[in-house]
């Protein structure tokens, strides 16, 4: 069954990408992938940043009027101040709990299509073969283990293949990582050693102009 066996190794590979990344990190960059589609949320968000911009520009006006010299424009300010802070505090309600209720949803979709189907299939086709081992090259034990729990004796099932696919893309994941964070170590090493290099010449010059004033 080689379409199960890639839906497997898909569903591990996006389970291990969530736990490297971060469920909060995803949930996120969705959220502002979400905000910059032609949708009504987009709008909404859209018109926020649009009255904290106004906001903004008159409490700075506010700021520099006086309440004794002008104080029928400092009131005026103060009103449209008051107001533009109500209606933003009502916006940044709304768009949290617009937030609260996406995080939610997708939480709810990602536990479904990684968790529910990583128990749903294993149970389902307990006693299929995802494939066979080559008849006597492998000990009784062997082949004991490969079938666990309900597969034919001589076949790999269903879980073990699962506990490989886990095993190789967790290993895989942190390989990559190890590497990158060499890469950006050394690449950092590289950086604060140029700005070594660029101080001594300036330093060097600075006491030179020193010794000639001298």
């Amino acid at each position: 069954m080689p379409s199960l066996l890639v839906i497997i190794f898909a569903v591990e590979l996006v389970v291990q990408l969530v736990n490297t990344i971060g469920a909060a990190t995803i949930n996120n960059l969705l959220w502002r992938i979400a905000l910059s589609l032609p949708i009504p949320l987009s709008a909404e968000f859209a018109e926020q940043r649009k009255k904290q911009k106004e906001y903004l520009a008159v409490r700075r006006d506010l700021n520099a009027t006086s309440s004794q010299d002008e104080f029928a424009k400092w009131a005026r300010l103060r009103r449209q101040h008051d107001k533009l802070l109500e209606d933003l505090e009502k916006r940044k309600k709304d768009l949290d709990g617009s937030k609260t209720k996406f995080d939610r949803t997708l939480t709810s979709v990602r536990v479904v299509a990684t968790r529910g189907v990583q128990w749903f299939l294993p149970f389902w086709y307990s006693r299929e073969p995802m494939f066979w081992l080559p008849y006597g090259w492998f000990p009784y034990y062997v082949e004991w283990f490969a079938s666990f729990p309900r597969a034919p004796l001589g076949s790999v099932s269903i879980v073990v293949w699962q506990w490989a696919c886990t095993g190789v893309l967790a290993l895989a994941i942190e390989t990559v990582m190890a590497v990158l964070g060499l890469f950006v170590a050394a690449r950092q090493k590289q950086q604060e050693k140029a700005k070594v290099k660029q101080a001594v010449p300036a330093s060097a010059k600075a006491e030179g102009s020193k010794a000639e004033a001298k």
